[in-house]
């Protein structure tokens, strides 16, 4: 896995808390499978040649295109990239792949870091045992399968048996298993396929017991729960089933009116029956939640990737499920964050930011809602964030708080809020959880810079015994030994005078000296970028003598909703700041030099890292941008872009279209007029099954970057573009393809900068 991004956008996907988003969306940068079409009869591309220089594809440029924006005129000369479809879209991107995969494989060293990254990565890796019904679950992948095995057990001592193998879906892995959902008896396991990375997935029904699959599949849904009602007959999904034209990820249009069903098990989906819908308001996602004791459907509604509204139906009032239901309202402003929790009786408990940035705990009766009736059970901390709560054992709430960007965990009563126990964690992040209600044992995965991995049991039926060490993940490598390596938590001043927190990873040496740094960075939508392991980041250690550089910049949530709300809309450029006051510290504390030192990022980093190269070239020897949001005037008119939003700016706002247009990577490209206005080499990788972030944001980019250097003197290094098929914006990608894609950046680093040591 190459360096965890936080790039899940949709806070509305799986968001009961971010946990959720740690297991199922944390984005892994991934390489995808070379575009194989063949040269096009219609091209509107030819190749320069120049002596000395890279050569660039000549992209056509349409002068007709121009958009006013508030009175400002502005040409988009390459619109025609916006078509995935069209011959002459392919054609640019046979082009660009035909200079960037020979640059990055055609050499010895390629396939000596491909058969390295073979070797490290081949260790078996476990998730948490999960339990539903009579069984327990877990994911386990043997080291390269190219997707996790779901293996089934009757205790945790019993042989493990395989009881859904993804792998077998396809023979290049590239269907994956992206959801799963377990009736409360157990007895039916509703899972969601995901082909090609695409964010679509088709919902199957498997019976436990004999393994087969029942006839129906449902198709058409995105960013869904599946919700089952108690009575394990059906299940609740949101889908949008009005979207024409393809749905298979390449596509650009708008996803709007998601709506929400309840589907019988064994019956048809044409049969399913519709239970909300809100067509004035094509904009919102409809999540939906069956509470504990089964009574209320809690529907938390999003519009953007932060705030919602909370509706709920009363299902025992509904009775037999055959028509629209009468929601109720509870919140109906989107203001503040609001998660379910569980409830007893009508008094639910939630997760909120409301008027405590830091978030805390709630209780609301729904049968006397009013906002001055609101209860706190645990009180905002003062400095901690409480990045996720969950029930266990009857009457506890297990919560998840980050203390200066790593996990804490701890034991409250449900009644009171009082504290019952803390649990002892080493610096690092609780990167899964298992646990319910109804079960008094829970499982968590605790895994930090230097450890990939340690699963740890707990059963507070016995609660004066420490929890267990359940399954330690161990590498393949006998020579690995933590303390050969130095993991620093510093603090650096930006350039208001904010204090920003950055680890740095490196060979544990009394001196430091400098050498190639990789800077990571991802600044935005309330996601913490905190410890996690990285075989491939190890190997850029070891390889490269290098230095690992993680700065947790303001836009994210480490600090709350204040440091989100400080690098979000109007205040974007501090995110950008940030990580260039990161990477002036490394190189004035003696980390690094500027030809030593790479920036990557994907997805919203990518923005950061496409940004930073336009306003800071003189800063960095390599970028990668990986799946990036590079047009910043028209991101919000694809797939699911409006719900960028309310981090970004609407640019149909003047204040914030004037914002937006400062720093757009795709606007605010410049042509060197010397040295120290070279770009940086540049990896700007891509794919074409990527509809949360459409590939055309990195084509129009490469494409005005190409144009803007093409007659530069002072541009010797090179920018590529590299557009990857069966592949989306990262969940799922089979492992084969992960490493494949770890290999081509660490070519690409590795002839980029100025590295005296290698390693291999």
């Amino acid at each position: 896995m190459f360096f965890r991004a936080a790039s899940y956008f949709l806070r509305g996907t799986l968001r009961s808390t971010k946990l959720q988003f740690y297991q199922t969306a944390v984005i892994r940068h991934f390489r995808f499978t070379v575009l194989t079409c063949s040269r096009l009869p219609v091209l509107n591309i030819q190749l320069l040649t120049m002596q000395e220089k890279y050569t660039y594809p000549i992209a056509r440029k349409d002068e007709t295109v121009v958009d006013d924006f508030h009175g400002t005129q502005i040409k988009d000369e390459y619109r025609w990239l916006e078509d995935p479809d069209s011959t002459e879209t392919q054609a640019f991107v046979n082009a660009q792949n035909e200079i960037s995969q020979p640059f990055l494989e055609n050499c010895e060293e390629w396939k000596k870091f491909n058969e390295k990254l073979v070797k490290l990565w081949n260790y078996p890796k476990y998730g948490c045992p999960m339990k539903y019904g009579k069984y327990y679950y877990f994911y386990k992948n043997t080291g390269l399968q190219n997707q996790s095995v779901l293996y089934q057990q009757d205790s945790l001592d019993s042989e493990p048996k395989i009881f859904f193998d993804p792998n077998k879906l396809s023979e290049d892995g590239t269907i994956a298993l992206s959801q799963k959902s377990f009736s409360e008896d157990g007895q039916y396991m509703a899972y969601g396929l995901s082909e090609s990375g695409s964010d679509w997935i088709k919902i199957r029904i498997r019976d436990v017991e004999t393994g087969k699959d029942f006839d129906e599949t449902i198709e058409k849904v995105k960013f869904s729960r599946i919700s089952w009602t108690k009575d394990g007959k059906g299940f609740f999904y949101g889908c949008y089933p009005d979207q024409d034209g393809k749905t298979d990820g390449s596509e650009t249009k708008q996803n709007e009116n998601q709506k929400l069903f309840y589907h019988r098990v064994g019956t048809p989906q044409k049969n399913d029956v519709l239970v909300a819908e809100f067509p004035e308001e094509p904009s919102w996602r409809i999540e939906s939640e069956v509470s504990d004791c089964g009574r209320y459907l809690i529907m938390p509604i999003v519009k953007d990737c932060r705030d919602n509204i909370l509706y709920y139906a009363d299902l025992k009032e509904i009775g037999t499920i055959q028509s629209k239901f009468k929601v109720h309202k509870i919140i109906d402003k989107f203001e503040s964050d609001y998660e379910y929790i569980t409830n007893i009786g009508s008094k639910v408990y939630l997760r909120t930011n409301k008027n405590s940035p830091n978030y805390r705990v709630i209780v609301i009766d729904f049968e006397n809602p009013a906002e001055e009736k609101w209860e706190t059970l645990i009180a905002e901390h003062e400095k901690d964030v409480l990045d996720w709560v969950k029930c266990v054992d009857d009457d506890k709430l297990l919560l998840c708080y980050i203390h200066d960007v790593k996990s804490t965990l701890q034991v409250n009563c449900i009644k009171s809020g009082a504290l019952i126990r803390n649990f002892d964690l080493d610096i690092g992040t609780i990167v899964a959880i298992s646990g319910k209600k109804i079960y008094s044992e829970i499982f968590y995965n605790f895994s930090s810079f230097l450890n990939p991995g340690t699963i740890y049991h707990y059963d507070f039926k016995t609660p004066d015994i420490k929890p267990k060490v359940f399954r330690e993940i161990k590498l393949n490598l006998n020579n690995f030994k933590q303390e050969d390596y130095k993991v620093e938590q510093i603090f650096f001043t930006s350039k208001d005078g904010t204090k920003v927190p950055m680890f740095i990873i490196r060979k544990n040496t009394d001196k430091i000296s400098p050498r190639p740094c990789l800077l990571y960075g991802y600044g935005g939508f309330n996601i913490s970028l905190q410890p996690s392991f990285s075989i491939t980041g190890l190997m850029f250690i070891d390889t490269f003598n290098g230095v690992l550089a993680y700065p947790n910049i303001r836009g994210g949530g480490e600090y709350g909703e204040k440091w989100h709300n400080g690098g979000r809309l109007l205040n974007k450029q501090n995110v950008f700041d940030d990580f260039q006051t990161s990477a002036q510290y490394l190189i004035d504390n003696n980390y690094t030099t500027k030809d030593r030192l790479v920036i990557q990022g994907g997805s919203n980093g990518g923005l950061l890292v496409g940004a930073c190269i336009n306003q800071r070239p003189d800063l960095f020897g390599a970028a990668v941008a990986q799946v990036g949001v590079m047009d910043m005037l028209r991101f919000h008119k694809f797939t699911i872009g409006h719900a960028w939003c309310s981090d970004y700016g609407n640019p149909s706002d003047k204040e914030h279209f004037e914002n937006l247009y400062k720093y757009s990577p795709m606007h605010n490209v410049h042509t060197p007029k010397s040295e120290i206005e070279e770009y940086p080499a540049s990896l700007i990788l891509t794919a074409d099954h990527d509809d949360r972030v459409s590939p055309l944001h990195s084509l129009k980019f490469a494409a005005s970057l190409q144009d803007a250097v093409r007659n530069s003197e002072f541009q010797k290094k090179p920018l590529l573009l590299r557009v990857y098929t069966k592949a989306g914006h990262g969940a799922g990608k089979p492992t084969s393809k992960r490493i494949e894609e770890a290999t081509d950046i660490l070519t690409f680093m590795y002839k980029s900068l100025k590295i005296d040591v290698i390693n291999i």
